[in-house]
């Protein structure tokens, strides 16, 4: 099975346009990044950019939980 990989680049361009799905996606549960990722349908290594880039910025926040070795995240309230 071949995969082609994005460029970084081009991933960390669409973080502004991830938002609003990976907000909705995470709802009122925390989930990890493999989770989030099945339910936007992007590859994981895609969302753990979006991810930290929203942690980065105050959108995300970790739970504190860890689940194979992933860390849990949930919306802080704060709007896109």
């Amino acid at each position: 099975m071949s995969q082609t990989l994005r460029d970084v680049r081009e991933v960390i361009r669409e973080e502004t346009l991830m938002h609003k799905p990976i907000l909705e996606a995470v709802g009122d549960e925390a989930l990890t990044v493999p989770q989030i990722a099945e339910k936007i349908g992007f590859p994981a290594h895609e969302v753990l950019y979006w991810v930290m880039g929203m942690r980065r910025y105050g959108f995300l926040i970790e739970d504190g939980d860890e689940e194979d070795g992933y860390y849990s995240y949930k919306a802080t309230g704060r709007q896109v």
